[in-house]
């Protein structure tokens, strides 16, 4: 289950992230930079108010990678209360020197390693450094904030890679760096240890405007969590709209009614092929993608209310990136079954083509739908455990 962490400025908007239902309050000042830290006794004044009700993290600065500077920085905010103290690990040779000096504090306050998507992305090999001096996470942001969002630096196979990096290391992993509503379904499916958000919570889009708790709303209600499973059970008073948006759908909804979300001639390059000669490079590759969903009974409002085609290129690319898949029927049904692991997926079409073979295409074009038994209610992502107690499938 992946944590929504909210960053504040001040205890009013700390107490606004509480009551909006954020897992991770973080401290820091979007008019400094990425990482600009907020003065101590406004971070005391947040823990107090806090008072342990959620953990709380603090950026220790945009600081330059000097060991000596980071451990001070660090040191000042540990003793502050905060749970976590993030660092930005900027690109540079210093980067093992900085991580070994602090980890004496891991044991004073978990300590979390941050890169930045825009200035290299992750440092992989620093990954296995940072569990090994004690670093409790890791995380992927930008640092310059007007340069786009995440994904538009980071793929989302990369992204993938990062997570289960970290998965290996036994440290968290986390996404942030301008995170916008349509990015949350796509970004989840890989299961980080939490998601980051300023800007999408705040007045306009804006991140150094104030937070707005409708905002935040919207954010909470498009990460699932355990209290799903308590509304579900509550009884008949349950907001499907909600639920749908958390990883469930409602039964029979609208009388059947269904919509289609499609992605057609997208062309990629792919590692296909079962003969010896298609192995070692690519082939062009056209996937056409029909997605029957149940609808939800009310016209579209924001990203709680659809199912987005993105969710449809984000499955084709990420098992693209497992590397050579010898038959088109694999690769189809590979596909499908991603898609079929969404809620409100019911019904899907998956077509594709090898367009390098011959003066033509020849390909596959396959049909599944939900198995009965599972159309009823369906949990969003693979691996967790539906309203029965069963694990669902992928």
């Amino acid at each position: 289950m992946s944590l929504m962490l909210a960053s504040v400025v001040n205890a009013t908007e700390a107490e606004m992230a509480l009551a909006g239902g954020a897992d991770l309050i973080d401290l820091k000042d979007p008019s400094q930079g990425a990482f600009g830290a907020l003065p101590l006794d406004v971070i005391r004044e947040c823990v107090v108010l806090i008072a342990g009700r959620r953990p709380v993290s603090a950026v220790a600065g945009d600081l330059p990678m000097d060991p000596a500077g980071l451990v001070e920085a660090v040191r000042v905010m540990a003793e502050a209360g905060v749970d976590y103290v993030k660092i930005g690990l900027y690109p540079s040779a210093a980067i093992e020197a900085c991580i070994e000096a602090l980890a004496p504090l891991a044991v004073k306050v978990h300590l979390v390693g941050a890169f930045f998507a825009d200035l290299g992305g992750a440092d992989f090999s620093a990954l296995a450094l940072l569990a090994r001096h004690g670093f409790k996470a890791a995380m992927l942001d930008t640092a310059g904030k007007g340069a786009g969002r995440l994904m538009t630096h980071s793929g989302i196979a990369d992204l993938s890679r990062f997570v289960e990096t970290c998965r290996g290391a036994s440290l968290m992993s986390g996404l942030a760096g301008s995170l916008e509503t349509p990015d949350i379904a796509r970004l989840l499916l890989l299961q980080p240890g939490f998601l980051g958000f300023r800007g999408a919570l705040c007045q306009g889009g804006q991140r150094t405007a104030s937070l707005d708790p409708e905002a935040v709303k919207v954010v909470r209600d498009l990460i699932p969590r355990d209290a799903a499973v308590a509304d579900f059970a509550a009884g008949p008073k349950i907001d499907w709209r909600l639920l749908a948006a958390r990883g469930y759908a409602a039964p029979h909804e609208n009388g059947g009614e269904t919509d289609r979300v499609f992605v057609h001639d997208l062309v990629m390059p792919v590692a296909i092929g079962a003969y010896d000669f298609e192995r070692g490079h690519t082939q062009r590759v056209r996937f056409n993608i029909d997605v029957d969903i149940r609808r939800l009974g009310a016209q579209a409002e924001d990203m709680r209310d659809v199912f987005s085609y993105d969710l449809i290129v984000d499955a084709i690319k990420l098992i693209l990136s497992r590397g050579h898949v010898a038959l088109v029927e694999t690769l189809a049904e590979q596909i499908a079954t991603a898609l079929l692991g969404h809620t409100p997926v019911i019904a899907i079409k998956v077509r594709v083509e090898k367009l390098d073979v011959l003066d033509g295409c020849v390909g596959i074009e396959i049909k599944r739908e939900r198995a009965a038994e599972t159309a009823r209610v369906h949990q969003f992502f693979p691996g967790h455990m539906d309203v029965s107690g069963a694990k669902t499938s992928g």
